[in-house]
């Protein structure tokens, strides 16, 4: 302890002596200004450049030299001091801000300044787009030349292929001689001879057969090595890009609708085969997307325009498996062998690979007679394919662990979906929703925040997804004949419940603390944290609340009854009270379904938004349930009452009312669950006091009216209702002044207003004399009473009001 006290005391002193020089310096420096300008006033301007440089070379030295008489331990030499520096330029400065004249001769030369941007914009097009421009033009023009040859009959065809090679060779010939002088020359003029080779050779095979088959692909192969060899020897993509890429355009250039769709697909697979060579070598980007992208829209356009199950059903799969095998391997090959790490665009790729090659293949399967048995097994065949990648990657430790969790969870995205696309159509939301789930896992808790982000559009997708497979899975089944399944245990319900597990997992994992989010913008942030819950949530609710719509619907279905002959000849009724006890049970599910989730969350989550979120949710559904769900079951008992010559009408329809106001007691109770805790504000006391009221009030109303329409005695509800209405404001007021809650006391008052506007304006008109004379008495009584009770406890009142 005493030796750091030491330290301590010669640090401070150190400091001292420090900041004592730092003054003598600026000191100095002052003195200087003032020499500076009182020589410039006199006018003795060599002096001046003779005398300040010693003077600010002796400063600098003075300055960067350690003071040689403190002695520190180890520790203070560790410590970085502050150096107060001084540059000569600095002091040239001071110079011309005092003298306002120009730099000395001393200072250091004046830089040139770069060349215009004009002289090296035509540094760039005479050297370098020029001649792209011009050896594409040349590779058109003979490609126009042979085209206007054949359709002339100018020259015969073997004379046409033999000129077309001789201009070939010797357009590589020149450019090869070029090579050691102009190599960006050169690699262009070698570029355009291989395309011209391409086509020559396609010409000569497809359209004259002056070359076997054999023999004609013996050449491409030959022009691919040798663009291949071309392309690393000149390390430059453009060969790559005009000698391989380019060839993509020769068989639509000189295509005269043979139809041979073998032909072209082979001849795309071997320049694809060139590229795949060359990224052993070379990993140009832009070459392989450009590969990538001309042979799946080649692909497509066939798929989509021409083609025809009977005829190209092997074909087809055949060259999509090639096409997808090629590019796998060229995306793997430069990386795994450089163990590079991939990109935001390598996965996108990748993936994008992947999904071209289900979707093609699962639809040239899925419109056969023989492939739509065997979907389940094509989905577990690309798990297979992946899996032996993800085995390779991990024993021979090739590429990044990035790449290993993609493989690796494109086998289990793919086995997840490979039993539910063999017995239903839903494998997209399933494959979008595993794999958004699988994307999320590995970039938050591997740390790849590129792959969380991936994961996000999938999960919008996903979710779109779910929303349309529902649209056209439920509904009504009054005008189709969809089949009739069992509730709950149907492949909807299923891809349902499979797409909330993988949401549920992604919000488990991002609540998780120890795991760092990719998205560090707060709006996103904000957004993403906001949106993937509330999408879980209402996945949830909506899966069994469709559940329970679609058995109602289905119940509605199967009661058709057709008359073909009678007074309801040709005419078909059903039993759409079973759309009211559809009606009446969403509501019941709902009211059950927020209860729960407000418990759970109390439990569980302890979330204070999602508290809120769920009290309005449970507010919304109480206001449902008194102004539909009411409404339903009051359409119930008439059919008791009036039951129908077709249909039962048993006494559940009576004994549904006391179910639901359980299920109306349970959200009321979530409420005051709410209300009952310690944070609550008063604002949120006298809501759920003014919700609790309405809904005795409106339940009691309804009561009323039933139990007087099961009697036949409905022509005096509305008797009954004022003196209700009129009782329950009385009690009210009664309530309020015994609790000291004001808004009570107005409550009661204000529903006694309605009952007297009622009273004066609806009911006098409608009701006989012992009636009116009934009303009138009651409510006065009743007026006379809350009167007496204000006088009474008017203490009470101004106390709490004084309060």
């Amino acid at each position: 302890m005493a030796n750091n006290q030491d330290i301590i005391l010669k640090l401070i002193e150190k400091l001292e002596h420090l900041y004592k020089k730092q003054a003598d310096f600026t000191s100095e420096i002052d003195r200087l200004k003032e020499e500076l300008y009182r020589l410039k006033t006199s006018g003795i301007r060599e002096k001046t450049q003779t005398s300040i440089i010693p003077e600010s070379e002796k400063l600098t030295e003075q300055i960067e030299t350690p003071d040689s008489e403190i002695k520190t331990p180890e520790i203070i030499e560790q410590i970085e001091t502050p150096k107060v520096e001084i540059e000569p330029e600095s002091i040239v400065e001071e110079i011309k801000e005092v003298t306002k004249a120009e730099k000395p001769s001393y200072s250091e030369p004046i830089r040139q300044k770069p060349p215009k941007s004009k002289s090296n914009l035509e540094k760039f097009v005479g050297e370098n787009l020029l001649n792209k421009i011009g050896i594409v033009i040349t590779v058109i023009g003979v490609a126009i030349g042979a085209k206007y040859s054949i359709e002339n009959d100018l020259i015969s065809p073997l004379t046409r292929i033999i000129l077309g090679y001789l201009s070939a060779i010797a357009l590589l010939g020149f450019g090869i001689r070029l090579k050691k002088n102009y190599e960006s020359y050169s690699a262009v003029l070698v570029s355009g001879a291989t395309v011209i080779l391409y086509f020559i050779t396609f010409f000569a095979y497809s359209f004259y057969d002056l070359i076997p088959q054999v023999f004609a692909f013996a050449l491409m192969v030959l022009f691919t090595i040798f663009t291949v060899v071309a392309a690393i020897n000149y390390n430059r993509q453009i060969i790559s890009h005009l000698g391989l890429v380019g060839a993509y355009a020769v068989p639509f250039l000189l295509s005269n609708d043979s139809g041979r769709v073998e032909i072209l697909f082979s001849y795309i697979a071997i320049i694809n085969v060139g590229i795949l060579i060359t990224s052993f070598k070379k990993y140009w980007k832009s070459l392989y997307y450009s590969a990538f992208c001309f042979t799946w829209l080649i692909f497509s356009s066939w798929f989509i325009f021409d083609y025809e199950t009977d005829m190209h059903f092997a074909l087809g799969l055949s060259f999509l498996t090639l096409f997808f095998i090629i590019f796998y391997v060229t995306f793997l090959a430069y990386k795994m062998v450089k163990k590079e790490t991939y990109g935001f665009g390598d996965i996108i790729l990748l993936l994008a690979n992947s999904f071209i090659f289900y979707s093609f293949g699962y639809a040239i399967l899925s419109i056969s007679k023989i492939g739509e048995d065997y979907l389940g097994l094509f989905t577990l065949g690309n798990a297979i394919i992946h899996f032996i990648v993800a085995t390779l990657i991990y024993k021979q430790k090739l590429g990044d662990k990035g790449l290993f969790y993609l493989a690796s969870g494109l086998v289990l995205v793919f086995i997840t979906i490979a039993i539910p696309v063999q017995l239903d159509g839903n494998w997209v939301t399933l494959l979008w929703s595993a794999l958004a789930a699988l994307l999320f896992w590995i970039g938050r808790s591997k740390s790849v925040p590129v792959y969380e982000k991936l994961s996000y559009p999938l999960m919008f997708l996903a979710f779109f997804s779910l929303l349309q497979d529902w649209s056209m899975t439920y509904g009504s089944y009054f005008y189709s004949s969809k089949e009739i399944h069992l509730p709950l245990l149907n492949i909807n319900f299923l891809s349902s419940i499979l797409f909330i597990l993988s949401i549920a997992f992604v919000v488990y994992i991002g609540q998780k603390k120890i795991y760092k989010p990719a998205l560090n913008n707060g709006f996103w942030k904000t957004i993403m944290n906001f949106a993937i819950p509330s999408i879980l949530l209402f996945s949830v609710y909506m899966a069994f609340r469709l559940e329970l719509a679609d058995y109602f619907n289905q119940l509605v279905a199967k009661s058709k009854l057709n008359f073909e002959g009678g007074i309801l000849s040709n005419r078909t009724i059903r039993d759409y009270d079973l759309n009211d006890f559809k009606s009446i049970w969403i509501i019941n599910y709902s009211l059950l379904f927020v209860s729960l989730l407000f418990i759970f969350n109390s439990k569980f989550i302890k979330n204070q938004t999602l508290k809120f979120v769920t009290l309005g949710l449970t507010v919304l559904s109480v206001f449902v349930f008194l102004v539909q769900g009411l409404y339903s079951i009051s359409e119930l008992r008439e059919s008791y009452l009036n039951p129908s010559e077709y249909y039962n009408s048993g006494m559940f329809y009576i004994l549904i009312r006391y179910i639901s106001f359980l299920f109306l007691a349970l959200g009321l109770y979530t409420c005051y669950r709410f209300i009952k805790e310690k944070s609550t504000t008063l604002g949120f006391k006298i809501s759920y006091d003014l919700l609790l009221h309405i809904s005795i009030v409106w339940v009691l109303s309804s009561e009323l009216i039933h139990w007087m329409d099961m009697g036949n005695s409905e022509q005096s509800y509305k008797l009954g209702l004022s003196i209700l209405w009129g009782v329950y404001s009385f009690l009210l007021i009664a309530f309020g002044i015994w609790k000291n809650k004001k808004y009570l006391r107005i409550g009661g008052i204000g529903l006694f207003g309605i009952t007297l506007l009622k009273l004066f304006f609806y009911d006098i008109v409608h009701l006989n004399t012992i009636s009116k004379t009934i009303v009138f008495v009651s409510l006065g009584i009743l007026l006379l009473v809350i009167s007496f009770l204000y006088n009474k406890y008017k203490h009470l009142i101004i106390d709490e009001v004084k309060a």
